[in-house]
């Protein structure tokens, strides 16, 4: 392979060689890494992990469905109720274990105050769980 000489009468053809050098140092210098990195994918230690048994997990806790019309009368679980009996069903419930979760479900038209009022009466009572139920949007 000559790179230059002293006869400057012929024409220099471009080089064809492919210059391997730089692909085989690469080459080797991967070859050093995955030499090295190897063992340690494969190396492993023993351990005695103990077994644990689980009970089956615990049935789903109630759910009480509190409803409020436009008008602000009250529905336990469909059934109107008054206010007063309202708290003390919610007392009873707040008792039972595991506490049922509390859904409050309320129409458009309903005035705050009678939800403020309901949201007292559980958290008064001593419920913990409660929540919010409304409608999805029905897409065109």
């Amino acid at each position: 392979m000559a790179f230059g000489g002293f006869n400057d009468d012929k024409k220099q053809a471009p080089m064809a060689d492919i210059n391997v050098t730089p692909m085989v140092d690469v080459m080797l210098v991967l070859l050093v890494i995955f030499i090295i990195t190897a063992p340690l994918f494969t190396h492993s230690i023993k351990l005695d992990l103990p077994s644990a048994q689980s009970s089956s997990s615990p049935d789903k806790p109630d759910t009480i469905s509190v409803s409020i019309d436009g008008e602000g009368r009250i529905y336990w679980n469909n059934e109107a109720v008054e206010q007063a009996e309202l708290g003390n069903r919610l007392a009873v419930a707040a008792r039972k274990q595991p506490q049922p979760e509390l859904q409050l479900r309320a129409d458009k038209s309903t005035r705050y105050e009678v939800i403020a009022q309901v949201m007292s009466a559980a958290q008064s009572s001593g419920m913990a769980k409660m929540g919010f139920v409304t409608e999805s949007q029905q897409k065109p």
